[in-house]
């Protein structure tokens, strides 16, 4: 059985097997710390069974002001062997809680590439709305799906109202200045 626990710096030598595949992207190890230091609550890590290795993670952050203060996903993954098993649905319920309950967020957005089928069906299947399309997002190449979910604070659910152009990287900054 996997079990839920907070990611802890030891994790970090052991999650290689989590990161395996060209649509996780892999951060060098100081931007790790960074997260884990600044928003602890927002890195979770699922154990295989007898507390083996990490068999996936969470890691976000809380951002933003007003109506726009937020949880973000920064990267959610789950090793190959442990996939079709809900493992990633359940992180991602992890970051929601913390982005409801302990940040009292509007929503929770993420970023996914546009070729990930299978990750943004699972996304609109836990309530996920296209925000936004930001172009060449990834290294300059792929397009990004900017991914929405209301929480309970946004009760008219104006977080999830989808723009009507996309945008450059360059006007994410923008939103939360």
């Amino acid at each position: 059985m996997t079990t839920m626990r907070p990611f802890t710096c030891d994790d970090l030598f052991a999650y290689n097997d989590v990161n395996t595949d060209a649509l996780t992207e892999t951060f060098n190890l100081n931007f790790y710390l960074s997260y884990l230091a600044r928003w602890p609550e927002y890195f979770t890590t699922a154990e295989g069974p007898g507390g083996s290795a990490p068999t996936g993670y969470v890691m976000g952050k809380a951002e933003g002001r007003g109506e726009r203060w937020h949880g973000h996903v920064t990267a959610v993954t789950v090793a190959p062997s442990y996939r079709r098993m809900g493992l990633a649905k359940k992180l991602m319920r992890e970051l929601e809680d913390v982005s409801e309950k302990v940040h009292d967020g509007y929503f929770v957005d993420l970023f996914v590439r546009r070729s990930n089928v299978n990750a943004i069906a699972m996304y609109e299947g836990m309530g996920y709305v296209v925000y936004r399309r930001v172009l060449n997002y990834y290294m300059g190449e792929e397009d990004a799906l900017d991914m929405r979910k209301a929480l309970p604070r946004d009760v008219e659910k104006k977080s999830g109202v989808p723009l009507k152009r996309p945008i450059q990287p360059h006007e994410l900054e923008q939103d939360f200045t």
